[in-house]
């Protein structure tokens, strides 16, 4: 079997710790070559993975032919030209999540991906645990009826990032909603069976960001360079009827952090943290709890889904275009937070 060669754009945590050991890890890849803006950092992780082909600028990596696909672990800003950059040179592209800072940027993306007939994988690996797994096969056969009703929710009580950019606005394009609250939205419209949302009304605020002496887990950040909301809240309909209720947070005054998405039926409910579903039975109200579960490394399952994805020429399991409802539905409760108005989504 061919080895499928793959570069690497932005080696930062999030690549060094979650994507790049798990390629070197395969027989039937191979790290082809690295690119970060930060010279030092892109020679330091080259010669761990003993790699000779080492860039600042990843428009020169893409000149290289033998790349098959490209990983892409920058900041948000970087995420829609790194990839689309990628996608035009013939690669195709594994990205970070978010998909984009905005749904303008996701669009591109996804139109760069149809137009070169490449591949582009969004990297929400909350998907591939394998509870949410077996709630999906749940959900396709029709265990839960009708969803009319879904809430995704991804709050701290005190988990202000202390470190790299996730404050900075510009760079992240906003905070808890579009960091964390976005996996919870992706695997709640996932199990929904991604339904058109029509309208979205929110709220976002910082209420913690911008003072001195906070109390925080993770230690303290720098208020004067806090950009982003620590609470946003926000209520989207559905063109099937259904609706969605979302809630994240940095910082609020809650009894405990919460990860979770749950889904409301006319024949059953269920949640992801923990696994369980809620259904009717013979007069009986019942719980019924998934067991004996396995145990995956969910980063590593995301890059196998990817790479067999390129080689069987099939269709990925986190799409571009999935992601972009997501990023319509964060940009109008974004808009609506501002405006005060519902904001509808076309």
């Amino acid at each position: 079997m061919k080895k499928l060669k793959i570069g690497f754009i932005g080696t930062g945590s999030i690549c060094q710790g979650n994507h790049l050991p798990h390629y070197a890890a395969m027989t039937d890849v191979e790290i082809y070559a690295i690119c970060d803006i930060l010279p030092d950092v892109a020679k330091t992780v080259a010669e761990k993975y003993n790699v000779k082909r080492v860039f600042t600028d990843y428009n020169e990596m893409l000149k290289l032919d033998e790349i098959d696909a490209v990983d892409v672990c920058t900041p948000n800003n970087f995420h829609s030209p790194a990839a689309v950059a990628s996608l035009n040179a013939g690669k195709h592209v594994i990205v970070e999540k978010p998909i984009a800072r905005t749904a303008a940027e996701a669009q591109v993306m996804v139109d760069a991906a149809h137009r070169n007939k490449k591949k582009l994988q969004v990297a929400h690996c909350i998907r591939f645990q394998p509870g949410n797994q077996a709630l999906k096969r749940f959900v396709d056969d029709g265990e839960m009826g009708e969803v009319y009703y879904a809430k995704a929710q991804a709050t701290r009580r005190r988990g202000v990032p202390s470190w790299g950019v996730f404050t900075n606005k510009e760079k992240q394009g906003g905070g808890p909603l579009i960091d964390i609250g976005v996996h919870a939205m992706d695997t709640t419209l996932w199990l929904m069976g991604h339904p058109k949302p029509i309208s979205a009304t929110g709220m976002a605020c910082t209420k913690f960001g911008n003072r001195e002496g906070v109390c925080n887990a993770w230690g303290p950040w720098d208020p004067k360079t806090y950009t982003v909301e620590d609470f946003a809240a926000g209520f989207v309909r559905f063109e099937n009827g259904a609706s969605m209720v979302v809630e994240s947070s940095f910082a609020a005054n809650i009894d405990h952090g919460i990860f979770n998405a749950t889904l409301v039926g006319t024949e059953g409910g269920c949640e992801m943290t923990p696994v369980k579903m809620f259904k009717e039975k013979h007069g009986v109200l019942i719980d019924v709890t998934p067991v004996s579960l396995p145990t995956v490394d969910i980063y590593q399952q995301e890059i196998i889904a990817f790479l067999n994805a390129i080689r069987n020429d099939t269709e990925v399991l986190v799409t571009g275009e999935q992601c972009l409802i997501t990023a319509k539905i964060i940009d109008a409760i974004y808009k609506s937070a501002k405006t005060g108005k519902e904001v509808e989504i076309g």
